[in-house]
């Protein structure tokens, strides 16, 4: 195998990983004011990830710099054409990191409420930039012949890449909503197992819609590959476990849903 390969494999884990781990973390940051019906059942709802959601970013760095060392023109390119969204990008990440560790700073509800508001809004404006910006690279920018960007801010908003993002914000929510009902107890997971049931069939559609809208542009064989079979199977059978109310099976399928969205949205540098 050379190196082209080898190192387009290690950043495809290393983004799956990430999307993995933090996706449930994005999830209870957008959920946490709705499970808690009070300060402490919010601040039950941010504990369940407490320990977990700074650790999971170090993937996003890892990811990140691998992408820099093996391959600096993409690098390049992708960073200097999707300027501003990273940058809100960043912000959004930043927003969410303060939050969780100044909203206890004071005991103010005014104080607390405003974090709790900056917490969901990072959540939800991370993984809606993260999927615009994969969705971007699958389906392709305006490139010149030197690699530099000529599009627009606005040109990153197509279509095809709003689904995607707004599907990545969907599978994130059932995937931190079944995160809240494995984790929780009583009260909180009888609203986490709610809100999940809510969640699943938007996500369902949603999911379907950009596997076979991927499949379309990408592809020219008639019937699904193996990753696209994989997350229609895995997030229908999400849907029916979330309804049982088996939490445990549910967070495993919408692991393998997450896994599998991240695979199809694949593409290969040049």
């Amino acid at each position: 195998m050379s190196f082209i390969p080898f190192w387009f494999i290690i950043i495809t884990i290393l983004w799956t990983g990430f999307f993995i781990l933090e996706g449930f973390d994005f999830g209870v940051g957008m959920l946490h004011s709705f499970v808690g019906q009070d300060d402490a059942g919010r601040r039950a709802a941010i504990n369940t990830i407490g320990p977990l959601w700074d650790g999971n970013e170090v993937w996003l760095i890892v990811a990140a710099a691998a992408m820099f060392a093996a391959f600096p023109g993409w690098y390049a390119t992708m960073f200097s054409g999707m300027y501003l969204a990273l940058v809100l990008l960043l912000a959004s990440l930043i927003i969410r990191g303060v939050a969780f560790e100044y909203r206890g700073k004071d005991k103010s509800p005014r104080w607390r409420g405003t974090w709790d508001v900056l917490l969901t809004v990072g959540s939800v404006l991370a993984p809606l930039l993260f999927g615009i910006a994969l969705a971007d690279l699958l389906h392709g920018l305006p490139i010149n012949s030197a690699q530099n960007y000529t599009g627009s801010f606005w040109d990153l908003f197509q279509p095809y890449a709003v689904w995607t993002g707004v599907t990545l914000v969907l599978i994130c929510l059932l995937h931190g909503a079944t995160f809240l009902g494995l984790k929780t107890t009583g009260d909180m997971q009888q609203r986490s197992r709610l809100l999940a049931r809510r969640i699943a069939p938007f996500t369902g559609a949603f999911v379907i819609g950009f596997i076979i809208w991927t499949h379309v542009t990408a592809s020219s064989r008639f019937f699904l590959n193996f990753t696209e079979l994989v997350a229609i199977l895995a997030v229908l059978a999400a849907i029916s476990l979330v309804y049982a109310s088996r939490d445990g099976w549910a967070f495993t399928t919408t692991t393998i849903t997450i896994a599998s969205w991240r695979s199809s949205t694949t593409c290969t540098p040049t």
